[in-house]
């Protein structure tokens, strides 16, 4: 494990969003990463600080969440790696090795397939191809409601009430990390980063995507957390088939956020990849 790892905190200016992200800014092969619904670039902290002397990372908080723009709109796949291939244009960077996180796997997903030039290697951490037979099409996007917090009393009215509800909230110490780093005070009290309309929004075109697989054309790994929660067997097994350069892992822990869960497995896993990248 390495430590030190300087992060340089910048907003990119993009065709419809301003895009804020980490970046070691070295002149190294860069690892692009792409944290789930409801996250920010801040969950890559541990990753950072295990690559950052080898490689580039760097980590944007995607459309809708953290310091990024959260505009009225469908949250696509498709959206959200135009976005992302917006940002390597931003930044002069040809292609990465992609990394993406539940929501952020399939974002990194569809990328791949749609940007096949830009993507050096792919990994998908805990991400089902499977989803939604069609989008769910709302005309009125004022009447989104991200349906796993619109009961949450918002804005907490103090650090130790938001502390206290979240840790009810979730099911594990990562979980509850994970909430934590997009909760921020206002001047109206505790509010979450993340716009709820964009989650109800992303939540919504979270459609299937297993005919995307075939069009991969880099080396893939694919971790999930054990037990399958988020990504069952029939899917996992059906992915492997589909994808042309594929290895496939699973993780001792269930916890679904698989690259915090076990470090030492994780990263051992993913240097093998790497090698062979």
């Amino acid at each position: 494990m390495t430590e030190n790892i300087k992060i340089h905190r910048n907003i990119a200016k993009l065709k419809d969003i301003d895009m804020f992200y980490f970046d070691t800014e070295t002149d190294k092969p860069v690892i692009l990463c792409l944290h789930g619904r409801w996250g920010r670039a801040e969950v890559w902290v541990d990753f950072i600080r295990y690559y950052g002397r080898q490689y580039r990372i760097i980590a944007p908080d995607q459309r809708g969440h953290g310091l990024s723009s959260k505009p009225d709109s469908d949250y696509t796949g498709e959206e959200m790696a135009g976005d992302i291939n917006q940002l390597l244009d931003f930044l002069k960077l040809e292609s990465v090795i992609l990394v993406g996180h539940s929501m952020g796997g399939q974002v990194a997903g569809y990328f791949a397939a749609l940007y096949p030039e830009r993507v050096k290697a792919l990994a998908i951490l805990d991400k089902s191809a499977g989803g939604l037979a069609q989008r769910v099409v709302t005309q009125d996007k004022t009447q989104l409601v991200d349906p796993l917090t619109k009961e949450w009393p918002l804005p907490f009215s103090s650090l130790n009430e938001a502390m206290n509800f979240i840790k009810q909230f979730t099911d594990s110490s990562l979980s509850y990390q994970y909430f934590m780093n997009s909760l921020i005070e206002t001047a109206e009290g505790y509010q979450m980063m993340f716009s709820s309309k964009a989650m109800d929004a992303n939540i919504k075109s979270d459609v299937e995507w297993f005919e995307l697989l075939p069009a991969f054309r880099c080396p893939v790994i694919l971790i999930r957390a054990k037990g399958g929660v988020a990504v069952p067997d029939k899917d996992f097994t059906r992915m492997q088939t589909l994808i042309p350069n594929c290895i496939a892992r699973e993780m001792s822990h269930s916890d679904h956020n698989v690259h915090l869960s076990n470090k030492e497995e994780f990263y051992k896993y993913f240097d093998e990849f790497l090698a062979g990248v």
